[in-house]
This record gives structure tokens, sequence and C-alpha cells, in this order.
């Protein structure tokens, strides 16, 4: 008999400390590679960010994982509930979509349960969530999540990496995709 174990991940949700969040795709498949799909993700990013009361200071969106830099805004808000409400949402939307034009696919990302099967786009899990306190460790992270394209080969410079926020915050007059989250610049107290 095989048994899973999952893992688990202690949040500190300090008030107003600022987190390094990674989400990966089951099995590190690459399963952002298509524009709706990304856009899907945006979309239940900004709404969870939003709803819950966060700044998001940086992202990038992989084919294979997802990075987010965010602060809560207010005391209570939640790592947890903003990781829950980026992925629940956009999940079920992209299965729907896959539903029409890719049915074999969804069929693979189909896991057993107890109860009958249930749709796994992202691992499950809660991710990689790390406390950012020193400016120096900010703008570090930030930093290495506008270059995941570049060390990856995906774009020459960050900016060009069109689902990430290095062009709106290194380039703010440029146009961007209108789909991407937005992005607040990090408070000089923090830097």
């Amino acid at each position: 008999m095989e048994t899973s174990v999952r893992k688990t991940i202690r949040r500190f949700d300090e008030p107003f400390h600022v987190h390094e969040l990674t989400f990966s795709c089951v099995g590190r498949r690459p399963l952002l590679s298509e524009d709706w799909i990304r856009i899907e993700v945006c979309r239940a990013i900004s709404q969870a960010v939003e709803t819950h009361a966060f700044r998001l200071f940086a992202f990038v969106l992989m084919p294979e994982h997802v990075h987010l830099i965010v602060q809560p805004s207010r005391e209570s808000a939640s790592t947890a509930d903003l990781l829950s409400a980026s992925k629940r949402p956009s999940s079920y939307r992209i299965k729907t979509g896959l539903m029409q034009g890719n049915p074999r696919l969804v069929r693979s990302l189909m896991i057993g349960r107890r109860g009958g099967e249930t749709f796994r786009f992202r691992k499950q899990g809660p991710g990689f969530d790390r406390n950012l306190t020193e400016p120096r460790a900010i703008v570090a992270a930030i930093d290495y999540v506008h270059a995941n394209p570049v060390k990856r080969g995906l774009c020459a410079r960050a900016i060009d990496w069109e689902w990430s926020s290095a062009r709106a915050s290194l380039l703010p007059e440029e146009p961007r995709r209108r789909e991407l989250p937005t992005v607040s610049p990090v408070p000089s107290d923090l830097l």
C-alpha cells in the first residue's frame, strides 16, 4: 500500500512582513505554457491580492511554476488565504477550458482520492514561503524573480518576458499586457 507524505510548512504571518511565495504545477509539468492559461492565473492572482489585502511587488509565471513577492496591507491578512484564493479559482477555469480543447490532458491530471477523483493542476501542498525582513533580501528576491526567465533562456532580458512584473517595475511608462496583475512599488521604508 502506497502512502503519500504531504509537505507541511509553518507560515510566519507576521504583520506586514514581505513574503516570497512559489508554487509549482503538478509534477513540475510545463502547464503554464499557453497564454489563455497564464491569463487565468493572472486573473486569480489579481483578485486574490485585492480580496485578501496584499500588495504585489513582483511576480513571474514560468512554464511550470509561479513566484510572487507580496506584503499584507492589513494585520489580519493571511498568506494561506492568499495562496488558496490564487490557486483554486484558476484551477477550476483551467480544467473547464482544457475539457473543451484537451480532455486527454485533463484525464492525466486527475488524482484518485477517497470518494472519487479530483483535478490537480498545481502541486499539492503549500509551496515555498519565505519571510523577507531585510531590505537587501527584498531587493534580492525581486531581482531573482525577474531574472528567472533569463536564467532559463526564455528571453535575453528580464523586461522581454511578458509574463512578469519586470517591465512594469523597470519601465513603468512602457505598455504591458492588460491581463497582468498590477504591481505596487516597494515602499521606501522597506528598502
